[in-house]
């Protein structure tokens, strides 16, 4: 088949790697795959991942506001590709994408990352977009349940895939975390607690500091690592610590699967979520996940074996994270367990197995 993957840029975000692990499944099992970004240039980081994964890699930029003119540029974009499928993710490349692939003859099928709240407007905007989908995907059961309860689509379109990753490229890893320990100078018998995401207000990075300060010291530090625009605010309150050597930003970084075996703890400390890719990313690496019980999370870590689950409360976190780090055993032991239930559950080709089964289908009933 040919494949059209729409997204709002090529930076680094959930739904980017989502498309990026299925492209590079799609490529290797013999399909030919294009990635668009409706972003202005420059491209961003994960343009050239694309590229190294076999897929073509295409910019139509939108223009300000309302860009009339972005359905017709999409639209001649697939038919001259000859696109089968087109796949959006997440809502500006639903609203601007489904009409374009009903123009050019292709299927359309989106996939919903995250809430996705937006306003009364854009919602309705959506709302007529979603009805020129074949299939509207939900990362997590918790998402599918967010976009009935949003009017989003309805429900004989409206199907449940959840995120997988490449479980190759995890997994623990002594030399790694030998090597980013050195460079962050922490101390091999250090507990280090970590978490990766953009750096915003629904993440919530900031809470994950408050809560694990008093426990800080030679003993426990933490790393934070992505960027966005709380990282100020977050830079800020580290360097109000007593001791602000003992809490790392390391801004965006591309070598997470290094980083994450340097980590003892993975918290993520969000106010809301889809199925962050991070979280079973973390489980594969043999990690134990310490995480506010948002979106489809609880879906994926059980509390009390491959993890803990607190409410979106400082106390709680801390006391959560105390627990684990206070027992190194206790911690090991829920590490592997995730690391098992990851290699069991959350592989990328399971994930592509069903999205091309919802093409085959949509291409079929496109065809009759």
């Amino acid at each position: 088949m040919v494949i059209i993957h729409v997204l709002s840029s090529f930076g680094v975000g959930g739904q980017e790697r989502v498309a990026l692990d299925l492209a590079a499944s799609q490529v290797r099992r013999g399909h030919r795959v294009t990635a668009v970004s409706l972003a202005p240039a420059p491209d961003g980081p994960l343009a050239a991942e694309f590229r190294a994964a076999g897929a073509e890699v295409l910019r139509v930029a939108k223009g300000p506001g309302t860009d009339a003119s972005l359905v017709p540029r999409l639209a001649l974009a697939f038919r001259w590709r000859k696109a089968d499928v087109v796949h959006t993710h997440n809502p500006l490349p639903l609203i601007y994408g489904a009409p374009a692939a009903r123009v050019a003859g292709a299927a359309a099928i989106h996939t919903k990352h995250g809430i996705n709240p937006g306003s009364r407007a854009q919602r309705f905007v959506r709302r007529q977009a979603a009805k020129l989908v074949s299939s509207f995907v939900a990362v997590s059961p918790v998402t599918a349940q967010q976009a009935r309860t949003l009017g989003d689509v309805s429900e004989h379109r409206l199907v449940v895939i959840p995120n997988g990753i490449r479980l190759d490229q995890f997994g623990p890893d002594p030399a790694a975390r030998a090597a980013i320990r050195a460079e962050l100078g922490i101390a091999d018998d250090a507990i280090v607690v970590g978490t990766v995401g953009r750096l915003d207000e629904f993440k919530n990075q900031t809470l994950l500091l408050a809560a694990i300060a008093p426990l800080l010291g030679p003993r426990v530090q933490v790393v934070f690592v992505g960027d966005g625009p709380t990282r100020t605010e977050l830079e800020r309150a580290v360097a109000a610590l007593p001791d602000p050597s003992r809490a790392h930003v390391l801004g965006r970084r591309m070598d997470v699967p290094r980083l994450l075996p340097a980590f003892d703890v993975f918290c993520l400390s969000s106010k809301s979520e889809g199925l962050p890719l991070v979280v079973p990313e973390a489980m594969a690496s043999g990690l134990p996940v310490v995480s506010t019980a948002v979106g489809g999370i609880p879906g994926v870590v059980d509390d009390g074996a491959t993890g803990r689950l607190t409410a979106v409360d400082e106390g709680e976190l801390r006391a959560a994270l105390r627990a684990l780090i206070d027992d190194p055993a206790r911690a090991r032991a829920m590490g592997e367990r995730a690391r098992a239930v990851a290699l069991e559950r959350y592989s990328a080709e399971r994930m592509t197995d069903d999205y091309l089964l919802l093409y085959e289908r949509a291409v079929k009933h496109q065809r009759r």
